[in-house]
């Protein structure tokens, strides 16, 4: 059994505990390969320019060959960026990340052409070319989502420009990514007996829940006095972020980079803001929420430090990646064996990156490759690590699922369905423990740490994505996002959100400067909408068994069949409506009734 606490070097990391990324690229001699491959294939589809309205065999000849390239274009970036994340320290692959980045801006300029191209099509004779050439079918979806975004598709020789634009866009992200993962150095904390114990990214959220508070409060001094020490640096490097989304919005003639950035995927701005306003109008159980957890806690004063410890710390309880991998398998038997035995092939072949090493990534993630998904972990054998398990390996089925049931046009589902089926394993996971738990104080443990989901994910992400429309819309109006502007609007969504029975600390204004989904545009309401869908499809699920599931099953097959939304209502949800979220929170407050009888 691997130690999750020693925090190892790259290459001293036992191999059966990280992926196989062999299995996309046998060696870097191969990547090199690929990129030859994919060099003559780009010079083979620039042939097609100026003649995919000629006829249904030109068009098909296109959309066919540039399968083949999206599809070694997604192994060359994926690999360099496989590699890179577990040792962000490597400068060979630091190296091929950069080259990466430019071969697929490279690639996006040489393809600029097709959408003016199929744009200019004539309606009656693209559906005459439908008939003509019957292999086009498959394509028929991807080139009408092209159509759907017509009003903003530019001339080919602006989509080349803005093509090329893509690396200097890329930019914000990337420093972001080297001041958090590789440059970020904090100061250890020292528990009772004088041990250093190391601050990372990784191990901060360990140390948050430590039972002892004067720890848990050096943590998070530690962590936001080293990250004021830069603020400036961060300010200046998401203020970029936002220009660059700024810079495309307009370009591509949107109103504002909400509307640009949700409209690609089809989903309504409504959904967003109606996530925010129904949470808003829902907050006294997050203050309800609040009031207990000091209550419990024995504190006179609740600080932000002590937002994640248990409030049943006696309860605590290992669980190794073994005992994880159980219980998950175990959790999600109500899918069917087909989803189980999907689970078990990523269990036994390492699809899985499991421990910290010095240099990984922080966080977790899911990268759905055709040959397999890849899931990142930085595992600490606590609950927390547990649940990261079964939600980065409900992405990874989802992915799985699509790839297999759908042809590559419409296999990659879009990042606003990309969240339900993560949360709808981890709701599975948690009803699964509920139920097989007789032991009060456990059972509260379990309830704690529901709650707390609830808090994070329902509640937090929606907040963080409050503040990124904010930020966005101050922006767009011509404020400047200096470091004080952001901490001053932090500070202030955290006191609407955890209200008067939370001491804000100062220090928490800083807390933007370490979450790198201000840098993914507009995805972090995807986490709350997400949650919201998956609680309500994991109720019907154990509820009506087969035919819930049958339809669950569906949705995760569907991949980008049909536009999101459209989805998830085949699946029984409406995010339309507040409905879901309001059911959600309802919940939520029946778990804070129930945890505070239980204690």
């Amino acid at each position: 059994m691997s130690d999750a606490t020693k925090i190892l070097l790259r290459s001293e990391v036992d191999p059966k505990d990280t992926w196989a990324i062999e299995d996309l690229f046998p060696s870097d001699e191969a990547w090199e390969e690929a990129v030859k491959q994919l060099q003559a294939q780009t010079d083979e589809i620039v042939k097609y320019q100026g003649k995919l309205g000629d006829s249904a065999q030109s068009l098909y000849g296109y959309c066919a060959l540039e399968t083949q390239i999206n599809e070694n274009i997604e192994n060359i970036y994926g690999y360099a960026n496989r590699q890179y994340d577990v040792d962000t320290t490597n400068s060979t692959y630091q190296a091929m990340m950069s080259r990466a980045t430019s071969i697929y801006v490279d690639c996006v300029g040489r393809l600029s052409f097709s959408s003016p191209e199929i744009l200019a099509i004539p309606d009656d004779i693209l559906e005459q070319f439908f008939k003509d050439e019957p292999r086009l079918s498959i394509y028929r979806r991807s080139i009408m989502e092209i159509r759907r975004l017509k009003d903003h598709i530019l001339s080919p020789a602006e989509e080349k420009l803005l093509a090329a634009a893509g690396e200097v866009a890329n930019g914000p992200e990337t420093i972001f990514s080297m001041m958090d993962n590789a440059d970020a150095v904090f100061p250890p904390v020292i528990d009772d007996d004088g041990k250093e114990l190391p601050l990372t990214h990784g191990s901060f959220i360990s140390l948050m829940e430590n039972s002892n508070r004067r720890i848990r409060r050096d943590a998070f001094m530690n962590l936001y006095h080293t990250l004021e020490g830069h603020k400036n640096t961060s300010a200046a490097v998401l203020a970029a972020q936002v220009n660059q989304l700024k810079f495309f919005a307009q370009a591509r003639k949107y109103p504002s980079t909400i509307e640009a950035a949700l409209n690609v995927t089809n989903v309504p701005v409504s959904v967003y803001k109606n996530l925010i306003n129904t949470v808003h109008d829902n907050m006294g159980y997050m203050y309800k929420y609040m009031k207990l957890r000091k209550k419990l806690l024995g504190l006179d004063e609740l600080h932000m430090y002590d937002l994640y410890t248990s409030m049943v710390p006696d309860a605590d309880v290992k669980i190794t990646f073994e005992e994880a991998k159980k219980n998950v398998m175990e959790a999600v038997a109500v899918l069917g064996k087909d989803y189980q035995a999907i689970l078990k092939e990523g269990f036994d072949n390492r699809w899985i990156d499991v421990y910290e090493n010095k240099g990984k990534r922080s966080g977790a993630y899911s990268a759905g490759h055709k040959v397999h998904p890849f899931v990142l972990l930085n595992h600490k054998d606590t609950l927390n690590s547990e649940f990261t398990l079964a939600h980065e390996m409900g992405h990874a089925i989802h992915s799985w699922l699509s790839n297999k049931n759908q042809p590559a046009p419409d296999a990659e589902y879009v990042i606003f369905v990309a969240e339900v089926a993560s949360t709808c394993n981890e709701a599975l996971l948690m009803q699964y423990l509920l139920k097989n738990t007789e032991d009060k104080k456990v059972r509260a443990y379990l309830i704690n740490y529901f709650l707390e989901q609830f808090r994070t994910t329902l509640y937090r992400q929606t907040m963080f994505a409050e503040f990124e429309m904010k930020i966005n819309e101050a922006s767009e109006q011509g404020v400047g996002l200096t470091a004080d502007y952001l901490n001053k609007l932090y500070h202030d969504l955290n006191v609407l959100y955890y209200g008067e029975d939370v001491v804000v600390d100062r220090e928490i204004d800083m807390e933007w400067a370490r979450i790198p989904h201000f840098f993914y545009n507009f995805y972090v309401f995807q986490y709350a909408t997400g949650f919201s869908a998956a609680i309500a499809l994991s109720q019907r699920i154990l509820k009506e068994g087969e035919p819930a599931v049958k339809d669950y099953i569906s949705f995760l097959s569907g991949g980008c069949s049909k536009d999101p939304i459209s989805l998830l209502r085949g699946a029984g949800v409406d995010m339309e409506s507040p409905k879901p979220i309001e059911e959600a929170l309802k919940l939520f407050s029946s778990l804070i009734d129930e945890m505070e009888e239980l204690m």
